[in-house]
């Protein structure tokens, strides 16, 4: 099963060689067994894998925190890599929204089984699409048979694309002139999207302005942020990369100059593997959301198998993945198509990882040993 589709990977070519990374990690917490697993798995990304840089945070509840990195967060000055490094968090923005739309639901200002059409009269209309039977908790869901505005834009000009500003409504109308992606589990930006404005539509205050106040505010994430139309990160951030073709020969492409706009409420945020994980742990541990609303984000149905793996599932804004160590992973992924991938999680026992890779894997390997560094910050070892 091709599961680097949860990463969300771009392109599968042979990427060029890449330099070699320094390992930079804190040593570990007496009598909570080594992170040395951990290290060797970040090392092999940028090592047998030839990613740029790759980061974690792991926060345990009995042995606090622990950062290791590899390789560079800028390929043109070696600088190493660095977990207080600023990213692009791509889909991880959705757990954001979807928690937002859950707190407006608990202050009964909307219902999850109001659709579309009630908040936005008229906007999905056309080509067989009808808001009218779509509802917010499928638009959460994944479930509501929208197609992926991204989808409009896959082969569309990457300098034209990194540059332009999109508007909701614009991505939304990109969307709804796509073909209709089948019955059941379809995963789509443009859902969320969707959920922004209907955000919008019951506080009167944009998406990105309800999300700070009532979520990156209270909690201090300090280095998390909407970068607008901004196509620069503010303060310190890792470049990213990816692997494009010229006349035929694969290079890699400086990508950190971006305007994310095409993500929107759905993949526009800027974070750091450390307010990453504050805000899961902080939405899972019921700090944000009554726990009514959290038992809703939590259920899940069966996603699609090539997206999500066998046994990969979906909530509202949320992604659970089997553990080797049993149990299950409850978190999302983040990718962006100028190179930052995120994926963070939080095990059963509340341990938590958030990994962070500036570089686009170029093969399925690659990517698979992404999930498989989740797995091993999750299950360490205890001796």
């Amino acid at each position: 099963m091709k599961k680097h589709a949860l990463l969300g990977a771009l392109v599968v070519i042979v990427g060029a060689t890449l330099p070699t990374g320094t390992a930079v990690a804190a040593p570990a917490r007496a009598g909570c067994g080594g992170h040395r697993a951990l290290q060797a798995a970040l090392d092999g990304l940028t090592g047998e894998h030839r990613l740029a840089g790759a980061v974690v945070e792991v926060v345990d509840p009995g042995c606090g925190t622990w950062a290791g990195a590899s390789g560079v967060a800028d390929v043109r000055t070696g600088r190493p890599a660095s977990s207080k490094d600023r990213f692009r968090i791509g889909s991880v923005t959705k757990t954001f929204t979807a928690t937002v739309v859950l707190q407006l639901a608990a202050e009964g200002r909307l219902s999850l089984d109001s659709t579309v059409e009630d908040h936005l009269p008229g906007l999905v209309q056309g080509n067989g699409y009808d808001g009218r039977t779509i509802t917010v908790r499928q638009l959460l869901q994944q479930t509501g048979g929208l197609p992926d505005h991204a989808d409009a834009f896959a082969d569309a000009d990457v300098d034209w694309l990194r540059h332009h500003e999109f508007a909701p409504r614009e991505l939304v109308e990109a969307a709804l002139r796509l073909p209709h992606p089948g019955p059941g589990w379809h995963y789509s930006t443009t859902n969320y999207v969707l959920a922004g404005l209907v955000v919008e539509r019951v506080t009167g205050r944009s998406i990105e302005d309800e999300v700070t106040r009532r979520v990156i505010d209270p909690l201090r994430l300090r280095d998390t942020y909407w970068p607008g139309a901004a196509e620069d990160i503010r303060g310190r951030h890792s470049h990213s990369y990816f692997t494009a073709e010229r006349d035929g020969v694969p290079v890699r492409v400086d990508g950190t100059r971006w305007n994310t706009s095409a993500g929107g409420a759905g993949g526009a945020l800027i974070s750091t593997p450390a307010d990453v994980d504050r805000f899961l742990g902080a939405l899972l541990g019921g700090r944000l959301l009554p726990a009514a609303q959290l038992a809703e984000m939590r259920t899940t149905v069966p996603g699609d198998p090539e997206r999500l793996g066998s046994e990969g599932r979906y909530g509202l804004g949320l992604i659970t993945e089997p553990l080797s160590c049993g149990g299950i992973w409850t978190g999302h992924t983040g990718s962006t198509r100028a190179g930052h991938h995120t994926v963070t999680a939080m095990a059963p026992g509340g341990r938590q990882a958030t990994i962070a890779i500036n570089e686009s894997p170029t093969t399925d390997a690659a990517a698979n040993a992404v999930l498989a560094a989740l797995d091993t910050a999750l299950c360490p070892p205890r001796t």
